[in-house]
C-alpha cells in the first residue's frame, strides 16, 4: 500500500513551517490520494514563497535564539547588579574607615588640647609660685609686672621701703602702730590680704603694692611724695 504524505503549514514567529506526516492526510478526506498530493504541492509552494519573502526581508528567527538572548541579558543584568553592589560595599567600607579616622583624630586632638591646657595650667601655677620665691626684694620685683610697672620702678620701691622698714616684715613703729615692710597703719589693715599678715612678707608686699598703685600710681611717684612730705 502506498504511504500518503500530508503537509501541514504552521506559522511560528511569522515563518511558515511545513510538516510532512507519513501516512496521515491533514488536508483531504481519507482515500483521496490525488487531493493529498495536490494539497501537498500547494503547501510546498507556499513554504518556498514564504521563505523567499522572509529571505528578502531579513534572516529567519529561531525561537531558541530568542530564549538564549533573554538568558544572556538576564545574566548580564545580574553581573551588572553584582558589580554595583561590590562598588557600593567598597565605598561604604571606605566611608566607615574615614569616619573612624575622623573620630580618632578628634579624640587625639581633644587629648592634645586637654594636655596643652593641663600643661599651660601647670606652667602658669609654676610661674605664679616662682614669683613668691626668694627674698622680699625679689618677690616685690617679680610682682611689678602684675601692676603694669617696668623694672625701672623697682629702684624707687627699694628706696621707699628701705626708708620705711628696711624690708623687715616684723618692723613695728612704736610711735604710730605702723607695721611690716610697707608700714601699714594700723598693721591689721593687711588682714584682708591674709591672716598671716604679721609674718608673711608676700601678704605685706601685695598690700603695699596695691596701696601704692591706688594712691600714687607708681613706686616712683610714691617715692617722690615721700621725699617731699617725709611719708607716703
Amino acid at each position: 500500500m502506498k504511504a500518503k504524505r500530508s503537509v501541514a503549514v504552521l506559522s511560528i514567529t511569522g515563518i511558515a513551517v511545513v510538516t510532512v506526516v507519513a501516512g496521515v492526510d491533514l488536508f483531504s478526506s481519507p482515500g483521496s490520494s490525488s487531493a493529498s498530493e495536490s494539497v501537498s504541492g500547494r503547501a510546498e509552494m507556499a513554504v518556498l514563497n514564504s521563505e523567499k519573502a522572509h529571505g528578502a526581508k531579513g534572516p529567519s528567527l529561531n525561537p531558541a535564539d530568542g530564549i538564549s538572548a533573554a538568558e544572556d541579558a538576564a545574566r548580564m543584568r545580574t553581573q551588572v547588579e553584582a558589580v554595583a553592589q561590590e562598588i557600593k560595599a567598597s565605598q561604604d567600607a571606605a566611608e566607615r574607615l574615614r569616619q573612624a579616622k575622623n573620630a580618632a583624630g578628634k579624640r587625639y586632638e581633644a587629648l592634645r588640647k586637654t594636655d596643652r591646657s593641663s600643661r599651660a595650667e601647670r606652667e602658669s601655677r609654676d610661674a605664679e609660685r616662682k614669683k613668691y620665691e626668694g627674698t622680699p626684694k625679689q618677690i616685690a620685683r617679680n610682682l611689678l609686672p602684675d601692676h603694669g610697672w617696668g623694672d625701672g620702678q623697682f629702684s624707687c620701691l627699694e628706696k621707699l621701703w628701705n626708708k620705711e622698714s628696711r624690708w623687715n616684715p616684723r618692723a613695728d613703729n612704736p610711735t604710730s602702730s605702723a607695721y611690716g615692710i610697707a608700714q601699714a597703719l594700723p598693721g591689721n589693715r593687711m588682714a584682708s590680704y591674709g591672716a598671716d599678715w604679721r609674718t608673711n612678707p608676700v601678704t605685706q608686699i601685695k598690700w603695699g603694692l596695691d596701696y601704692i598703685e591706688d594712691r600714687y600710681g607708681s613706686p616712683c611717684a610714691a617715692w617722690g611724695h615721700s621725699q617731699a612730705k617725709g611719708w607716703y
